[in-house]
């Protein structure tokens, strides 16, 4: 048996699972099959919610420790072993796994070969109902860049892409969003060849992802670092120093001036 007919061996029930799903959307509630795919995907997150729940609470959790894990970077920037390790052991004693931001999409992957499978099958018995989209996209089953508004759904996928990244790599330094935001973008020439439901469901996908991000932002409170001190400002006096050996010695407080002293006067006594 070959590679890929044990692959499609195991995907055999999630295809089947797929068009079952997808029939029912379309025969029993009468959706077109386009919108059977948005319902299908829609589905599909629906499902993956706790795993979502997982990946916004791993996410807080790195931003929350990201001035610690900065500091052992530094700290072994020179000994890759060593820096692996001591990052290990720092998610091991803080509960951290950094794989559950990628949960979500491991799981999805599976579901988008199975519908590729689905969706190459209608390419070569077409179903009855109709196979366009909103009018505009001849077939679902049809290549991407085979129709010019393929190329209009292609631009939607690249801008919701790159929206589901930035809500999605809060965690990231500057370099790697902006990596992350280009990789779609090298990757559309693979897509362009896909079937337009696939891109159908990968912009359905997108778009719930920025929807669960501005959600996120607006009702979960954001995880304030560790404070180092009270804020400096230009106004704040320098600090003592000390000799080198110790902590620097405390301030002694000003002492205040004397309070002028009061004359009791005699009863009695002469006027003036």
């Amino acid at each position: 048996m070959t590679y890929a007919m044990l692959v499609f061996s195991f995907l055999q029930p999630l295809e089947d699972a797929v068009k079952w799903l997808l029939d029912r959307l379309h025969y029993d509630i009468g959706l077109p099959w386009a919108w059977a795919i948005v319902g299908t995907t829609i589905i599909v997150r629906i499902l993956l919610v706790p795993l979502t729940v997982r990946q916004i609470h791993s996410m807080q959790s790195l931003q929350k420790h990201a001035p610690e894990m900065k500091e052992i970077q530094r700290k072994y920037k020179g000994d890759r072993q060593k820096l692996n390790e001591e990052l290990m052991k720092f998610y091991r004693e803080n509960h951290i796994n950094p794989a559950a931001s990628c949960l979500p999409l491991v799981a999805q992957f599976p579901v988008f070969i199975a519908l590729y499978f689905v969706l190459r099958d209608f390419s070569k018995d077409p179903p009855g109902g109709d196979l366009s989209w909103l009018h505009i996209v001849p077939s679902i089953a049809d290549k991407a860049n085979s129709h010019w508004s393929g190329y209009l759904l292609l631009a939607i996928y690249a801008g919701s892409q790159i929206l589901s990244t930035y809500f999605m790599s809060t965690t990231m330094d500057k370099t790697q969003r902006t990596i992350m935001m280009v990789i779609p973008l090298i990757f559309i020439t693979v897509v362009a060849r896909s079937p337009t439901g696939l891109v159908i469901y990968w912009v359905t996908t997108n778009l719930w992802t920025v929807g669960q991000g501005l959600i996120t932002r607006r009702l979960m409170p954001k995880t304030p670092f560790p404070s180092f001190g009270p804020k400096r400002t230009s106004r704040t006096p320098p600090a003592p120093k000390g000799d080198g050996n110790g902590p620097a010695p405390a301030r002694a407080p000003a002492s205040r001036p004397p309070a002028p002293r009061r004359v009791k006067r005699k009863k009695g006594g002469p006027r003036r």
